[in-house]
């Protein structure tokens, strides 16, 4: 298919030309496909799609749904606050005010905000938990794993992103404090006002419009996890080592069987299995950020709340300070805020990006909400995913004051 024509399709407003060209040059030195989807003040001003569904033999065209990966935790975020907006949820009260089981083995004093920032010690299950990649698509059985194991560092004092039990935490706070599961809530409550094509569990009749992903590159394994982990001096039988390499090892397992299960996509991952389309990711975040088609999620407070910076001065722990170089990713609650690898339009953004390139966010002081995604598996862990360097710089053209 790389001799035929980029098939693409979509619309600009004027002024967005650029953005378009950017977004075709990098589609066509990619050989899979990818939609991008920008809302400005509540309208949408760029929709497009370009590229190639391989394992399909199709178009990645407008209709084309796939796995939104860690972007689903930002969706899931958004029920949180939505929550917490109506009075419900207190970021600073302990998890377990919510949620009594998971004051256990000395988490009781860790706060919902510790939770939704990265900074509660709980990164992963511990390794002897036998958390394989089919366990992570049993909810409850992460619940009861989460309510009995102990922090891997002392919560609030590091922080470190929780791949999988980020969607545990969330998924089950919402639970608790609403009886509704994370995906029926994003479904009522979300999916159904703003009208836009996004499952937390995907139903069978929309199983013919999903893109599977694939990987053009190799992927690390365990062997070579464990060989960069020695060379930086890291104690390979420490616990939390021992917890984050079994947690890649299930996460991989798990991407693969969102290809290849049925059960898989129609279980609920609260932390990466929302399936959907561009379109709804960009109208989600616009709704966060402002009014459209008559809907705003949260209120322009819950919406100060849900970006501020909340791990300021926090760096990696334990073992993995040795490990990390430069920039330690900054979170707020729930949400991923502007660094070097992902930097959205600067200061005042907030956002959630996911393996292989897709990503999604919203700068509130320009407007601007920004739905990605794609099928190719693009891993860029030191600089920005080249997909979307040049759209982005055509999109903070477009948006910037004449001089």
């Amino acid at each position: 298919m790389s001799d035929q024509p980029l098939p693409s399709g979509g619309t600009v407003a004027a002024g967005f030309e650029a953005v378009e060209t950017a977004f075709l040059a990098a589609q066509a030195a990619d050989a899979g496909g990818a939609q991008l989807c920008v809302y400005r003040r509540g309208e949408r001003v760029v929709d497009l799609w370009a590229g190639w569904d391989p394992a399909n033999d199709r178009p990645y065209g407008e209709d084309v749904i796939g796995v939104l990966m860690s972007c689903t935790k930002g969706v899931v975020a958004a029920g949180v606050h939505m929550l917490a907006d109506r009075g419900l949820v207190d970021f600073d009260a302990p998890m377990a005010r919510y949620w009594p089981q998971f004051g256990q083995a000395g988490k009781g004093g860790i706060t919902v905000a510790q939770c939704l920032s990265h900074a509660g010690g709980l990164m992963g299950f511990d390794a002897e938990a036998g958390m394989g990649a089919a366990e992570l698509f049993d909810f409850d059985r992460c619940v009861r794993e989460i309510e009995t194991m102990a922090p891997l560092w002392a919560p609030g004092a590091a922080s470190m992103y929780h791949f999988v039990t980020f969607g545990v935490l969330a998924g089950e706070l919402i639970r608790r404090v609403d009886g509704r599961t994370a995906g029926r809530f994003v479904a009522e409550e979300i999916v159904r006002p703003l009208e836009i094509d996004l499952w937390i569990g995907l139903p069978t009749d929309q199983e013919a419009r999903r893109a599977p992903h694939y990987r053009t590159g190799n992927e690390l394994g365990l062997d070579q996890w464990r060989a960069i982990m020695a060379a930086a001096g890291a104690d390979l039988d420490d616990r939390l080592i021992r917890a984050f390499l079994a947690t890649v090892v299930s996460v991989d397992e798990a991407l693969a069987m969102l290809n290849t299960s049925r059960a898989a996509r129609a279980a609920e991952l609260p932390a990466g299995g929302a399936i959907g389309d561009a379109r709804a990711l960009a109208k989600l975040y616009a709704a966060l950020i402002g009014r459209v088609d008559g809907v705003r999620l949260i209120s322009a407070e819950a919406l100060e709340r849900a970006r501020a910076p909340r791990t300021d001065g926090l760096g990696p722990p334990g073992e993995f300070a040795k490990l990390a170089r430069g920039e330690w990713q900054p979170f707020s609650l729930g949400f991923e805020l502007p660094a070097t690898v992902k930097p959205m339009l600067g200061p005042g953004s907030f956002g959630h990006a996911g393996a292989g390139g897709r990503w999604a966010f919203a700068h509130p002081q320009s407007g601007v909400a920004v739905g990605y995604v794609c099928n190719s598996m693009i891993e860029s862990p030191v600089v920005p995913d080249p997909r979307w360097v040049g759209w982005l710089g055509a999109l903070k053209d477009a948006i910037s004051p004449p001089p």
